[in-house]
């Protein structure tokens, strides 16, 4: 994907706080009762610039508060977008606790007219989930983001867009536990604020607390301009690279083993057979996926805590598999928990010390207290490189905000969660460094934790747990995906039953659930010893979506339709890549949809060009003029059913 930022562009991202001097830093906190706006004077403050490279310049402003607190921020100004990053610290590196520091916010007033911004609540583990929401910003009016229970994307979402008369801002938080975001209407345009929800503390010597990472991309034109040159930027700078390139559609296969919920019931054998049958069958793995329940846990796979596979199902531990995986050229996926601790497990027995406890089932492992943290990087990294782990699966399945409030006093509100992130994002680095080629999948209890911080270290192929063959709901979900964290997985399931009715039930995988899990990764529900009628279906849609799929990782995206999670409704979008001239439509009829005919209405650039069209699935070819796309083509299906018109455009 080509990066189509623009000179106006560039001038826009003024507007959105570069560096220019200590005293103007987006930056408020309150210290021992005193509200203070940047860095003052009187901190003595000091500027580093460092080129981190020919497009990154990153401005250090440290200045020491009269208590001997330092206050560091940093900025990095990008050259090759227009994109400008905030984040701050508060250090003790003296020998005494600090005054109370609060209310630190990174903020400022981006000035435009007639504001709109364009928010989501983020995935909340039900179908109201991935919901976008506009709201007006008008003087006087405001709007107060903030998730719940502990994780960044529950109930809100940390990626939000300020548009203006002509042009926008595209935000995105990264912060993995309780940020807030306030945004307010003035007189000359939106005032904002974004900090730690609970921050009111004293910081302890040693310690140092952080703010969110704000990131900010400016944008001229609409938000349709806006949403593209998003993913422009993600592509290039925030999606992890598998071995320095860009990570590929992943085909991911599995086999659950016999009896138990997840995979506890699993065994070496289950595995390596599973893989040896899909490989027989003419079906290889991308990634191979073991999920929950591999350790020892008595089909209760939440009983985490002793991470060690289980050596009466594993008797060689999951090196055969990870092995077995390496002669096929999959990739091993491995599932940990490693927050959630469970009673009678090896981290409890051993280290209590380690663990919070608010009387619930769970445990919380304290990834802010550094002993913890430094045995998780030691034994987890063994684990990798003894598995042959190729993806490290990180979930977390309960909300971790009660914990750390159990444990606070008055003068360390937000202090344990603060920390907290520090060592996760520690952990996570750690693990990357030490196994070249690793790349994570993010995921706690699908969706909740997938802000910008983390998503520069991770993909999240589970993104959500919600909907997996419902399909009006993916297509809602999908819809936020494609424009905010494009790189994700669906299941190729079906829940629909002969009326068209979402009832939780199951269909055979056919190519209605194929058409339905278009996204860069999938994963194929035909099971190792499925029917052959299956693979059949296989042998003609896997090559469709991965063709799709690269698409989707390379070029512009267009929703065509609304998403209302209707099954009453029809669904179209577009890839374009406007620098090749290639793309596809794709076109679905929903199970319910009365209307037999939809018009497509798709992006074109020039109402010269021709356009030649092949379906992939029907062998149909057919070429169309940009003008006669842009009056519209009528399209019919029957009711559930799709169709992928490839395109590209043919010299005139």
């Amino acid at each position: 994907m080509k990066n189509h930022t623009t000179k106006a562009d560039m001038a826009h991202q003024t507007a959105i706080f570069p560096f220019q001097n200590p005293e103007s830093v987006p930056l408020s906190y309150v210290i021992d009762g005193t509200e203070y706006k940047g860095i003052p004077k009187f901190f003595r403050p000091t500027v580093k610039r460092t080129a981190l490279d020919a497009n990154l310049v990153q401005y250090t402003v440290e200045g020491r508060h009269m208590s001997g607190l330092l206050v560091c921020a940093e900025c990095i100004q990008h050259r090759d977008f227009a994109v400008t990053d905030w984040i701050a610290y508060f250090v003790n590196d003296t020998d005494k606790p600090s005054p109370i520091v609060s209310d630190i916010r990174i903020s400022g007033e981006i000035k435009g007219t007639s504001a709109i911004l364009e928010h989501n609540n983020g995935d909340n583990c039900n179908e109201s989930g991935y919901t976008i929401t506009e709201t007006a910003l008008g003087a006087g009016a405001s709007v107060t983001l903030a998730p719940v229970g502990g994780t960044p994307c529950c109930d809100a979402g940390p990626y939000m867009r300020l548009s203006f008369d002509g042009w926008g801002v595209n935000l995105a938080i990264g912060f993995t536990a309780g940020w807030t975001a306030m945004f307010s209407g003035t007189d000359e345009g939106v005032a904002l604020a974004i900090g730690q929800c609970r921050c009111h503390m004293t910081v302890l010597p040693g310690e140092t607390i952080r703010t969110p990472r704000v990131t900010m991309q400016a944008y001229t034109g609409d938000n349709v301009r806006g949403r593209n040159a998003w993913r422009q930027f993600y592509f290039a700078h925030i999606l992890p690279r598998e071995n320095g390139r860009p990570i590929p559609p992943k085909l991911c296969l599995h086999v659950f083993g016999d009896g138990g919920p997840e995979f506890t019931g699993t065994t070496e054998e289950h595995q390596v057979d599973g893989i040896r049958k899909y490989a027989e069958r003419g079906m290889k793995p991308d990634i191979w996926w073991l999920d929950a329940g591999w350790y020892s846990c008595n089909f209760d796979w939440p009983q985490t805590g002793t991470w060690e596979a289980d050596t009466a199902r594993f008797p060689h531990g999951l090196t055969p598999i990870g092995e077995a995986c390496e002669e096929n050229g999959a990739q091993l996926l491995l599932w940990f928990e490693p927050e959630r601790v469970r009673r009678n497990t090896w981290l409890s027995d051993n280290h209590p010390e380690w663990l919070l406890d608010n009387g619930s089932e769970n445990l919380l492992l304290d990834l802010g207290n550094p002993a913890a943290c430094d045995w998780l990087i030691g034994h987890v990294n063994a684990k990798i490189k003894e598995y042959h782990v190729h993806l490290y699966r990180q979930d977390f399945n309960f909300a971790p905000a009660s914990y750390w409030e159990k444990y606070e006093t008055e003068d360390r509100i937000g202090a344990m969660e603060n920390l907290h992130v520090q060592g996760y994002l520690r952990y996570w680095d750690a693990i990357l460094d030490a196994n070249p080629g690793l790349w994570i999948d993010s995921c706690a209890s699908g969706g909740r934790r997938n802000d910008l911080d983390t998503m520069r270290r991770a993909v999240p192929l589970h993104y959500t747990d919600v909907g997996y063959g419902n399909h009006p709901i993916k297509q809602k979900q999908h819809r936020l995906m494609f424009e905010w964290i494009p790189y994700f997985r669906a299941h190729n399931m079906s829940w629909d039953n002969d009326e068209g009715v979402y009832s939780g039930g199951g269909k055979p995988v056919d190519r209605f659930a194929f058409h339905c899990a278009l996204t860069p990764a999938l994963t194929n529900m035909t099971t190792c010893d499925g029917p052959e009628d299956e693979y059949e279906t296989a042998a003609v849609m896997l090559p469709i979506w991965r063709r799709a799929a690269e698409l989707e990782l390379r070029a512009d995206y267009y929703p065509l339709t609304p998403c209302n999670a209707d099954p009453a409704d029809w669904y179209a979008m577009q890839f374009d890549d406007p620098d090749t001239g290639e793309g596809f439509v794709q076109i679905i009829r929903n199970t319910q949809a009365n209307e037999e005919t939809f018009v497509l209405h798709m992006v074109t650039h020039d109402p010269e060009a021709i356009y030649f069209f092949e379906n992939m699935e029907t062998g149909d070819m057919m070429q169309l003029t940009g003008e006669q796309l842009d009056e519209g083509i009528p399209v019919s299906l029957a009711k559930r059913e799709g169709i992928v018109w490839f395109y590209h455009i043919v010299e005139l």
